[in-house]
């Protein structure tokens, strides 16, 4: 969830981050507008993501993100509280926010201002009890998600890997489950082959390295 115009930054970390969630086995949930919910939207993928609409289910608003919601209809899933031909109102907008954010296991908000309709999606996060994360940002910019760390009530996403639970790649692992000889091995990667073989991570059969695992 985030600003409507959102900088260079926070596009290209938006993307990262809704990704990096799909990846991980999360879907995505978010209001099918401009900027910040277009681009959490994209990055999860159609089949990852959850779009709900301050409209009726049959008025795909903003018509900018018309052809972006019919793939999420298709191959996601398009909500909406409203009856068929309802036409976006502010109201209506706040109680599309407030499911955005009942849906959710927990509110991240990219970016925003002060006076915003994150910062009351904030304030409805807050009140039922769920976790707001954000992104760093420079002073002067999104204060509204900077407030909200000054405050103590929201945390910040430093590493995106670690906050999606995605694993990073170790070459040395990688390399023992290509089954090198023993030789090899040593030759390489010296006293870690030792300690492998100690933790039980690998085994030695016909002169060769066997990878057990974790």
């Amino acid at each position: 969830m985030g600003t409507r115009r959102p900088n260079t930054y926070t596009k290209t970390v938006t993307l990262r981050l809704a990704t990096a969630l799909a990846k991980s086995g999360k879907v995505v949930v978010s209001g099918g507008a401009m900027g910040v919910d277009a681009l959490a939207h994209r990055g999860a993928g159609a089949a990852n993501t959850i779009a709900v609409l301050g409209s009726g289910i049959d008025v795909l608003y903003p018509a900018i993100n018309r052809e972006l919601l019919q793939t999420i209809a298709k191959e996601g899933l398009l909500l909406s509280q409203f009856e068929p031909d309802f036409r976006p109102t502010k109201w209506s907008f706040v109680v599309r926010n407030k499911s955005v954010v009942a849906l959710g296991e927990y509110l991240i908000i990219t970016q925003a201002d002060r006076k915003s309709g994150s910062m009351r999606s904030a304030e409805i996060a807050l009140k039922m009890g769920k976790k707001i994360y954000v992104l760093p940002h420079r002073m002067g910019e999104s204060e509204g998600t900077n407030d909200l760390v000054k405050q103590g009530l929201a945390e910040v996403i430093w590493d995106i890997d670690a906050f999606c639970g995605v694993k990073k790649s170790d070459p040395f692992i990688e390399y023992l489950k290509t089954s090198p000889s023993y030789e090899e091995a040593l030759q390489k990667w010296g006293e870690r082959i030792y300690e492998a073989e100690i933790d039980g991570l690998i085994a030695i059969e016909n002169f060769k390295i066997v990878y057990k695992g974790e």
